[in-house]
């Protein structure tokens, strides 16, 4: 453990040396912000359903930039090799790096805590959607960071990396959404898949452990095959 929170507190400082996090940051925070404010001035409603409802699809984007660097940058710029000769296991380096990536994704959310508070002053807010839909938002965001992780173990590649971290995240976002296209048969398999039922489910309010499972299970075989990677290509 002690070695795990070595590894992701390096990393976690690391995203703020670079001008990228910060342009993630704000781009983030600017996408968010139009979804929440263009419906409540546009249509008059003071909730936070357009901006729960369209994390997904936002985080599909902005957390595989945040992750492509992980394993890319190090072994483009040489630092993996030292890394490995530190009494680390590939363990330790794959669950740090993912509670990094975690963590900071979870500090981008923390601006978007105004839009609430904001809510608050002009109407009534429902809190028990509201706390849902930010725990929803971690698990969401940890489950992604597992993916992108993963693509940024396949390769020295940063753009790559990033491509296959969305193409993955992407595939989650809007798999429960495709069911028209799918045989009747396995139409219960494919739904279960798609992350946006299960965040959904969340950001109602509504916790239920089918939900925390899947999340969780995304989230082990996604480090679980970083690990496999890295031991294979040492």
């Amino acid at each position: 453990m002690k070695q795990i929170k070595i590894i992701a507190i390096k990393e976690f400082k690391d995203y703020f040396i670079s001008p990228i996090a910060y342009i993630v940051i704000s781009l983030f925070l600017i996408v968010t912000g139009w979804f929440f404010f263009s419906t409540f001035f546009m249509y008059g409603r003071a909730d936070l359903r357009d901006f729960f409802s369209l994390l997904p699809i936002t985080f599909s984007f902005f957390i595989p930039a945040i992750t492509m660097r992980l394993f890319s940058e190090e072994k483009n710029v040489g630092s993996y090799e030292t890394l490995l000769t530190m009494p680390v296991s590939f363990t330790d380096i794959a669950v740090g790096k993912f509670l990094a990536a975690t963590l900071f994704t979870a500090t981008m959310l923390v601006p978007t805590l105004s839009y609430p508070i904001f809510i608050s002053f002009v109407g009534q807010v429902d809190p028990g959607p509201v706390i849902g839909g930010y725990i929803g938002a971690i698990f969401l965001a940890g489950a992604y960071c597992a993916i992108g992780l993963f693509a940024s173990s396949l390769t020295r590649n940063q753009i790559i990396a990033f491509i296959i971290g969305c193409a993955g995240c992407f595939t989650l976002t809007i798999m429960d959404r495709m069911l028209f296209f799918m045989p009747s048969k396995i139409i219960a398999i494919i739904e279960y898949i798609g992350a946006n039922s299960h965040f959904m489910n969340i950001s109602k309010g509504i916790i239920d452990s089918r939900d925390i499972i899947y999340f969780v299970s995304v989230i082990f075989v996604f480090i679980f095959s970083t690990y496999l990677v890295m031991h294979e290509k040492n």
